[in-house]
């Protein structure tokens, strides 16, 4: 297993490692190395959201490839699924995104994508962190990971060549007549700023924009999918038939709808799978969720004869799941939403407008399409941590788990995981009975609390 690399590709404050400066030019010099021992031409596209870090990331990371013989070609602001679209429809070797994603400014990453447009297996991440842990303890005299000369080695298109053909690729895939509706979206600060509003317009829906002045350190920051309450109030102040609000790099999206309710992943997957289901564009009886996946979600798709199959979290095992099952509807509840005929990773924007296509095909509101699924009362918990202990080690921890496991059994379920891109420790509960949630959570998480740190 990759020590470096979690979930979501490489995490951490821009500027420490394994985001500084060398070890991100070393990272570039291993990918060169990685591609070339897979018969592949290193040429390779680049993009990043609108951190303060992100440009020298991307000017270190690229000095690194082409010193090692490869060839870059910047994206620059863009949506991680629009690298992800890009990677396989221009047949780059890999993608690169620069991005952490929902997290604050002072966080950064690096997600890498092969040329299929899906995520590097965990093989490759250990390939990558075994070459660079070379490369540091030997560094090169003649390759320098100094940012100055910015991108005079990199292999440009023609300017807005890659953000007009992403924005081609989405006007395509709306699929409707466009009803007069009125939408609200929070770009989050983020890489849609440039690419929601846009497409939405251009397809003839009325647009309220929000979070769509970046400066760099305000992506995120008290907008966004993590905050949707601001976009509650304006959908309901503008008298608005839909909110839309995306992640840092959009590629979550949730939703508001005319009341001010805000909705999650598995509203879109019951409301999509319903909705592909009648138009008979289902590839199996499979939609694939994650073990965070609402109850009330199982059942609901049970109901329309569908079967939901359970993934670990993260969206490259939501997709693993969609391979293996034969499905095309995969996602998240917190947003990330896969629609495999289109584009194998998750993206914000292409799910919106699916969104929209139902909505005005249906000739529904957000709440009607809704009206006939309800969840069972559900709490996450997110428990700071210093380090991951083994909680199989921590006899209190177990003991407590076991207790509450007895005390849900039949009436709830409890979950229990590490975050893999930040210092948590999620606890889900979810049951019919409100009062065993808030008991059980409040007894959970004195004990985790107390232990772990």
């Amino acid at each position: 297993m990759p020590k470096w690399f979690g979930t979501d590709g490489l995490r951490g404050k821009a500027g420490q490692f394994p985001l500084d400066q060398s070890t991100v030019f070393k990272l570039g010099q291993a990918l060169v190395h990685l591609l070339e021992d897979n018969y592949l031409k290193p040429v390779i596209i680049i993009g990043r959201d609108t951190r303060e870090s992100g440009s020298w990331l991307e000017a270190a990371l690229g000095r690194g490839i082409v010193s090692a013989g490869g060839e870059v070609n910047s994206a620059g602001v863009i949506t991680t699924s629009a690298i992800a679209y890009l990677t396989r429809e221009e047949k780059f070797s890999a993608g690169v995104v620069i991005s952490a994603s929902h997290n604050p400014f002072e966080d950064n990453g690096i997600k890498i994508f092969q040329t299929q447009g899906t995520k590097i297996p965990e093989e490759w991440e250990d390939y990558l962190e075994e070459k660079m842990m070379s490369l540091l303890s030997s560094p090169s005299p003649s390759a320098s990971p100094s940012v100055s000369s910015g991108k005079e080695n990199f292999s440009p298109k023609p300017e807005n060549y890659y953000q007009d053909k992403y924005l081609a690729f989405l006007e395509a895939s709306f699929a409707g007549c466009a009803r007069d509706l009125k939408v609200v979206v929070d770009c989050a600060h983020g890489a849609s700023v440039a690419y929601a509003p846009l497409v939405l317009s251009s397809l003839g829906f009325k647009v309220i924009s929000m979070g769509c002045s970046p400066n760099g350190r305000n992506i995120n920051f008290h907008c966004g999918s993590l905050y949707p309450q601001s976009l509650a109030q304006k959908v309901v102040n503008q008298q608005a038939d839909l909110g839309i609000a995306y992640d840092g790099d959009a590629d979550r999206a949730i939703w508001v709808d005319h009341q001010g309710r805000i909705l999650n992943g598995d509203h879109t997957l019951f409301i999509l799978a319903r909705y592909f289901q009648k138009k008979k564009l289902l590839s199996s009886d499979k939609i694939v969720g994650t073990i965070m996946s609402n109850l009330g979600l199982e059942m609901a798709l049970s109901k329309l004869n569908l079967k939901l199959v359970r993934a670990k979290v993260g969206d490259k095992y939501v997709l693993e799941a969609m391979l293996s099952e034969g499905s095309n509807l995969g996602g998240e509840r917190s947003g990330h939403t896969i629609i495999l005929d289109k584009c194998p990773t998750g993206d914000g924007i292409l799910t919106s407008l699916k969104i929209l296509e139902v909505m005005s095909n249906e000739n529904a509101s957000l709440s009607q399409l809704v009206s006939d699924y309800s969840e069972f009362p559900q709490r996450l918990i997110n428990i700071p941590v210093k380090k991951k202990l083994d909680l199989n080690s921590l006899p209190e921890v177990q003991s407590i788990l076991e207790e509450a496991q007895q005390a849900l059994e039949g009436r709830g379920r409890l979950f229990i995981r590490y975050s893999g891109t930040e210092p948590l420790l999620r606890l889900l509960l979810e049951s019919e009975e409100e009062s065993l949630i808030e008991l059980w959570g409040k007894r959970l998480q004195a004990v985790l609390k107390k232990v772990l740190n």
